[in-house]
């Protein structure tokens, strides 16, 4: 996939969902892998021709893994002049160590979000960018029926009141295959996730399961992305 037709769904996502607004100071979470490096490539190449003026930061929390090396992250920040910000935090070991988590996702998620958003409010940004596509909607809303019994998924945009921060999703209407069509095509520095739960989780299975059923039912996961686009969940609906 091209750089710009990921300007093209990124740009959609943008116009439909109101995410950006003149002068937003927007910090792009960086975990170093396809998605969020895909959203970097995207915001950094808006910002040349987007109507409204906005900066971004990149900001990776690391979580304190003895082999992550973020040396090229940093370089491929450098080359795009994107300022880059290594938030270092002892999430592992409390996680792993301390607390000896066997289901330790939820609490990693929280804990991870949580020094993300106290990071870039001491950096004046008002906004926080999450690369979450097309596939993650999918599964999450799965997620939601099979695990909790309700209908439900995250929000384009979401407003954080405890914080003030406003998160927003431009990837919503790409595909996980349009990622990693991109990054190949590319050669971009993509880093393996350290973690020792990673492919390992809830999230996987669901992943796993839209597949089967993408396979066996060609173009379900599109239904289902239009279901949630058609439905009555509050934030949804595009004006």
């Amino acid at each position: 996939m091209k750089l710009q037709q990921v300007f093209s769904y990124v740009r959609k996502a943008i116009d439909d969902y109101h995410m950006i607004e003149e002068k937003d100071n927007i910090a792009v979470g960086i975990s170093g892998g396809k998605d969020s490096l895909t959203l970097l490539y995207a915001l950094h190449g808006l910002q040349r021709f987007y109507p409204k003026h906005f900066s971004i930061h990149a900001v990776t929390v690391d979580l304190g893994f003895q082999n992550l090396n973020l040396e090229e992250i940093r370089r491929l920040c450098q080359s795009l002049h994107v300022e880059y910000h290594v938030i270092h935090t002892d999430i592992a070991k409390i996680i792993f160590e301390d607390r000896k988590e066997t289901n330790p996702c939820s609490l990693c998620a929280k804990m991870r979000k949580g020094a993300l958003n106290d990071a870039v409010k001491k950096l004046g940004c008002n906004k926080v960018a999450y690369a979450h596509h097309k596939d993650d909607v999918v599964e999450t809303m799965l997620m939601s029926l099979i695990f909790e019994g309700r209908f439900h998924t995250f929000l384009p945009v979401t407003y954080l009141d405890r914080t003030g921060l406003t998160v927003i999703r431009p990837l919503l209407y790409m595909n996980e295959a349009d990622v990693i069509g991109f990054v190949n095509k590319n050669q971009v520095p993509v880093v393996k996730s350290p973690c020792p739960a990673d492919g390992n989780t809830k999230r996987e299975y669901i992943k796993n399961l839209l597949k089967t059923l993408n396979r066996e039912n060609p173009g379900v996961k599109e239904r289902m992305f239009t279901a949630i686009l058609n439905s009555s969940l509050k934030g949804w609906t595009n004006n």
